[in-house]
């Protein structure tokens, strides 16, 4: 029974995508580590508990196969930021350097939409002594 877990967990990680902007934080990644040490020995490991190695599976078939995104489709693709689903992957990228020179920073962005005055009307802090 062991083998058929550890088939059905093989099949999971090829269909998991990468993510190759998140170099050593990607989802995919990580997965297939935790795979690859929960199975050590292949389809000849034994599994200490069966039932939670089965939920943990249907849990992340489900995750993959995008069922909580359809039983609950979202109105907009954004957040309550309004920071639309292209600059999240940008600043989630870690790779800073992508984003224009003209482009505002999100701090800027999110002071912007969500205070009264712009953020080069706030003064900036004296320098304590």
């Amino acid at each position: 029974m062991s083998a058929t877990r550890y088939r059905r967990f093989l099949k999971l990680c090829e269909e998991w995508p990468r993510d190759e902007t998140k170099k050593g934080r990607d989802l995919g990644t990580f997965l297939r580590q935790k795979v690859a040490a929960a199975f050590r020995e292949g389809e000849n490991t034994q599994i200490s508990d069966p039932e939670k190695c089965d939920q943990m599976y249907e849990s992340l078939a489900r995750i993959n196969g995008n069922v909580y995104r359809q039983r609950f489709p979202r109105v907009r693709d954004t957040s309550f930021t309004g920071v639309t689903v292209e600059e999240c992957k940008v600043l989630l990228s870690g790779n800073m350097q992508q984003m224009d020179e003209e482009k505002k920073g999100l701090w800027k962005t999110l002071m912007e939409r969500f205070s009264s005055k712009s953020p080069e009307d706030v003064p900036e802090k004296a320098p304590e002594k």
